[in-house]
C-alpha cells in the first residue's frame, strides 16, 4: 500500500476496517476487541454490510481498501458473500481471519482464488511465546502452515506482529522467519493497552525508539509498516537523510542497547540487506484510517475507542469528512510535544496510545522519546 503520497486524506480514507463480528475462538491476552465466543446482538446484518460496502465504493476510484476484521470474520456465515460483493463493487478487499479451526485449507484456497489479501497474526518466532499470547496451544504451528499455503497459492499475504514486552526480544528472528516463509509485508503493531491489554506489557519510550530504529534496518529485508507506531516515519526520514550524506545513523542518533542487541542479531542472521523499504505515508487514526465496529459505530481506529458516529444513522462519507474529532486529527491539532513537533504531519504520534493513557485523543503520545526541534539541530550540524 505504499506510494499514496497524493491520497486525498480529507476526502476519503485509505483503509476502512470493518469489525464484522466480535465472535472469535481464540483468547488473545491483548485483544482489542475483547472477543467472545458468540456474536453480540446488534451486529450489522448482511444487507447492512452490503450498504456499508456501497458506501466505501461511493468514496470513488481508487476506492479505500476494505479490511474485514473481527473478532474472527470467519465466524460470520455470510463472509464470502460479503467479500464477493466488495469485489463486485470494485472495492479492494482484505481479510484478517483468526487462525482457528475455521481457517481450513479449503478456506485458504478460496481466499487465494478470489484475490483477497490475507493478513495473519504471528507474534513471535517462538511457538511457546505466540501460543501463550493467543491463548490456544498449537496456534503458532497452524499459522505458519496457513502462511506457507497462501504463499504457495500466490496470495497476497501480510503478517501482523504485536510488539510488547513478551515479544520484543524475538523481533530479529521474526524477520528471518518471515523471509524463510516468503512473506513480503510485515505489519508491526506497537502495543496499546486497550481492550484486554495490560499496561505492564508496554515498553518504555527509549525501548520504543530502539524498536523503531531496528525496524528501519529490518525494512532492508522486507516491507515494514507500522500500526500505532507513526514515529517510524520520523526515524526513517532521519536515518535516510544521514545515509544519503554518507554518515552512519547509529553514530549520529545513538540508539540504545535494545537496538544494539536486535540489530546485531539481525545482521548475524541475514547480513546487512539492501535499500530500506520503510514506508512513510502520513496515515494515522482518523487520517486515512477509519474503523466501523460490529454494530456500525465508527471510531478513528480500532485501538481508539472514541465514537464519532454510526453508519446506521449517517453515511460513512459524512462521518469521515465531517466528524469534529476526525477533522481535528487530520489537521494535526495536537497538544504537548506532538503539537509542537516538526513531524506533526507525517507522524502525529499514536492517538490511540494518547487516549489510552490520558483519556484525550489529542494529547501527546507518551511512548515517544523525541524532543521536538532535534531534527533541525541535526540538519544544521550534519547536513
Amino acid at each position: 500500500m505504499g506510494g499514496h503520497g497524493a491520497w486525498p486524506y480529507d476526502e476519503k480514507p485509505l483503509l476502512v476496517f470493518w469489525e464484522t463480528t466480535k465472535a472469535c475462538k481464540l483468547k488473545c491476552k491483548h485483544c482489542r476487541a475483547e472477543a467472545i465466543l458468540e456474536p453480540l446482538p446488534g451486529e450489522l446484518s448482511t444487507e447492512e454490510g452490503m450498504r456499508l460496502i456501497d458506501q466505501v465504493a461511493g468514496f470513488g476510484k481508487p476506492s479505500p481498501i476494505m479490511v474485514f476484521t473481527g473478532g474472527d470474520p470467519l465466524m460470520r456465515r455470510d463472509i464470502f458473500r460479503l467479500l464477493g460483493y466488495a469485489l463486485e463493487r470494485g472495492v479492494t478487499a482484505a481479510i484478517a481471519p483468526a487462525v482457528s479451526p475455521l481457517l481450513t485449507g479449503e478456506v485458504l484456497d478460496r481466499l487465494a482464488g478470489m484475490g483477497v489479501a490475507v493478513s495473519l497474526s504471528l507474534d513471535s518466532p517462538y511457538p511457546g511465546v505466540h501460543d501463550s499470547i493467543r491463548g490456544v496451544e498449537g496456534t503458532w504451528k497452524r499459522t505458519v502452515a496457513a502462511v506457507e499455503r497462501l504463499v504457495s497459492r500466490g496470495a497476497r499475504v501480510q503478517v501482523n506482529t504485536v510488539v510488547m514486552r513478551e515479544t520484543v526480544d524475538g523481533l530479529a528472528d521474526m524477520v528471518k522467519l518471515l523471509k524463510d516463509l516468503g512473506v513480503k509485508v510485515w505489519e508491526v503493531f506497537y502495543y496499546v493497552p486497550t481492550g484486554r491489554g495490560a499496561e505492564e506489557s508496554d515498553l518504555s519510550p527509549g525501548e520504543w525508539e530502539d524498536v523503531t530504529h531496528f525496524l528501519y534496518e529490518a525494512s532492508r529485508h522486507l516491507i515494514v509498516r507500522t500500526t500505532e507506531g507513526p514515529f517510524f516515519r520520523r526515524v526513517a526520514v532521519a536515518r535516510r537523510a544521514l545515509e544519503e550524506r554518507g554518515l552512519d545513523p547509529d553514530e549520529v542518533l545513538r540508539p540504545g542497547p535494545l537496538y544494539g542487541r536486535l540489530v546485531s542479531r539481525l545482521r548475524e542472521l541475514l547480513g546487512r540487506g539492501g535499500a530500506a523499504k520503510a514506508q512513510s505515508m502520513g496515515t494515522r487514526d482518523g487520517k486515512g484510517i477509519v474503523f466501523v465496529s460490529y454494530n456500525g459505530t465508527v471510531y478513528p481506529s480500532g485501538f481508539l475507542p472514541y465514537p464519532v458516529g454510526n453508519v446506521r444513522e449517517k453515511s460513512l462519507q459524512e462521518i469521515y469528512r465531517g466528524a469534529e474529532l476526525l477533522v481535528k486529527l487530520r489537521r494535526g491539532e495536537f497538544k504537548g510535544r506532538c503539537g509542537a513537533c516538526e513531524f506533526r504531519d507525517i507522524c502525529g504520534g499514536s492517538r490511540a496510545r494518547a487516549f489510552a493513557y490520558t483519556g484525550d485523543p489529542l494529547a501527546e503520545d507518551p511512548a515517544c522519546a523525541y524532543r521536538p526541534g532535534s531534527y533541525s539541530w541535526l540538519e544544521k550540524n550534519y547536513y
